[in-house]
């Protein structure tokens, strides 16, 4: 099953609250960069691109702590960077989990099976390796030779020791629905992870291919034809109404404050994709930025973007808004 029942209703009531409490701003999940360092240098990204003294920076365990407990977030996404490199990973994430708080890794799996050791499995923790193709189409994203058939080995023994696995795959508009769906049923049916997560590739600022990201049109293309008959087949960990958003079926208002980032230089405004300066706090975050401004059709950068950190809040947010996508969404993600 992709998501568990437990993790489920854990987030289900969270909303929940929110809404009685009449709360406008709240987080889904929040992303922390505990660093910006990384052991790759993939052109679609480019947190690397920053300059010497911000990659020697790190979070601590309280810095992490603290900031998932001022949002009160059920769920973090740790990103990066490669949070791998981090001294202190394994220290935050028994932190968080210590206050079930449900954890996702995000890794490239170069140094996975190596720090395996430092790491317990539990229900609330789970890696999550970048996946951004079938090995010619992996390597060539990463810019490295060997590094798809380095995940692949990670993720089988992340498995044998008992960890949950879950994959994020960015795809371009080098891509095909063939491709796609070669990649996922791939992970699916051999690797057999626990679940999958897919984004169109957006066009972050810093990544140094600024030629391959993907318009809204292409998206929905691109999705629309690889979904074709096969979506309720891939255990991806997706509300069914994002899934509908990707295929353009659906439309939604971006949702920002949803997915909100924390990382070495504070909390990030809007998003993480784009910077529009930091500030100290999650409260000063969420009262001093003006929300309304961003997203399509109301700030040209957001013209093309598709990703999940703006639109997976609202579908989510939809879905319990609706006794029938609430029920949906739970039947397809068990």
């Amino acid at each position: 099953m992709p998501i568990p029942l437990k993790q489920n209703l854990k987030i289900g009531s969270h909303l929940l609250r929110q809404r009685l409490k009449g709360r406008k701003y709240y987080p889904l999940i929040v992303e922390i960069e505990p660093l910006f360092t990384c052991n790759l240098s993939c052109p679609g990204c480019g947190k690397i691109q920053h300059p010497t003294e911000i990659l020697r920076k790190r979070l601590s365990v309280d810095d992490v702590v603290h900031a998932v407990e001022e949002s009160g977030t059920p769920m973090v996404s740790i990103a990066g960077g490669e949070p791998l490199l981090h001294p202190q990973i394994s220290e935050i994430v028994q932190a968080l989990v210590e206050r079930k708080v449900y954890v996702y890794l995000c890794t490239n799996a170069v140094l996975l099976k190596r720090r395996l050791d430092k790491f317990t499995p539990s229900e609330y923790f789970s890696f999550v390796v970048h996946m951004d193709g079938l090995r010619e189409r992996h390597d060539a994203a990463v810019d490295r030779e060997g590094v798809f058939d380095t995940a692949v080995e990670a993720i089988q023994e992340a498995k044998r020791w008992g960890f949950r696995v879950t994959t994020n795959s960015t795809f371009f508009n080098t891509d095909s629905p063939k491709t796609v769906r070669d990649l996922l049923d791939f992970l699916n049916d051999e690797l057999e992870v626990d679940a999958m997560m897919i984004s169109p590739a957006y066009a972050y600022e810093k990544a140094p291919d600024q030629e391959h990201f993907l318009g809204v049109e292409q998206t929905t293309k691109l999705f629309r034809e690889a979904f074709a008959g096969k979506r309720r087949k891939w255990r991806l960990n997706h509300s069914p109404l994002f899934l509908d958003f990707l295929e353009g079926k659906r439309d939604f208002q971006c949702t920002a404050w949803g997915i909100p980032s924390y990382s070495v230089l504070g909390w990030q405004r809007p998003c993480y994709l784009m910077s529009d300066g930091y500030v100290s706090s999650y409260k000063e975050l969420v009262e001093t930025t003006d929300w309304s401004k961003y997203g399509r059709g109301r700030d040209p950068r957001c013209a093309n973007c598709m990703a999940h950190c703006g639109y997976e809040p609202s579908a989510v947010i939809a879905s319990m808004g609706s006794l029938r996508e609430s029920l949906r969404a739970l039947v397809s993600t068990h």
